[in-house]
């Protein structure tokens, strides 16, 4: 099987991707890249902020197989999404990477001490962000074990 045909497999298997973004211009770059990368789009959901994204989750019928977090969104931040869904006994087996604008390392401590599995800085243009979401892809769902629902 080429490598081509094993990524396919494998998002086959995907559930869904969610993504916590408040910015519209970056949902829908969000959305192309992981397109550009053959996710399906119907794999591909979004939550606004952190209060939408836990609310998504406590009501899912289908967890996703993976969540991408911004920190910095109106009403509950990404911070306080990441806390409260490495928590809860139900959740906190979801591979959560955050995926934010800051390279601070005081932020990327303080995420990787409530429990993210990756931080990400996004890319500054979209061919970058196309080759990071390709990275992210068949790390997470071509090489590493994750528990999928």
């Amino acid at each position: 099987m080429n490598d081509m045909s094993l990524v396919a497999k494998n998002l086959r298997a995907v559930n869904h991707i969610l993504v916590a973004e408040d910015d519209l211009d970056d949902q829908e770059l969000i959305r192309d890249a992981l397109t550009e990368n053959k996710l399906a789009i119907e794999k591909i959901k979004f939550a606004q902020d952190g209060e939408e994204l836990i609310s998504l989750l406590n009501s899912a019928e289908v967890l996703p197989s993976l969540i991408l977090l911004d920190l910095n969104m109106p009403r509950k931040s990404g911070r306080e999404a990441l806390e409260e869904i490495k928590r809860d006994p139900k959740l906190k087996h979801i591979p959560v990477i955050i995926f934010t604008t800051s390279d601070s390392e005081i932020d990327i401590k303080e995420c990787y001490f409530l429990g993210s599995n990756a931080y990400l800085t996004k890319p500054n243009n979209y061919v970058d962000l196309v080759e990071l979401m390709k990275d992210l892809i068949n790390f997470w769902f071509c090489q590493a074990q994750i528990i999928v629902d």
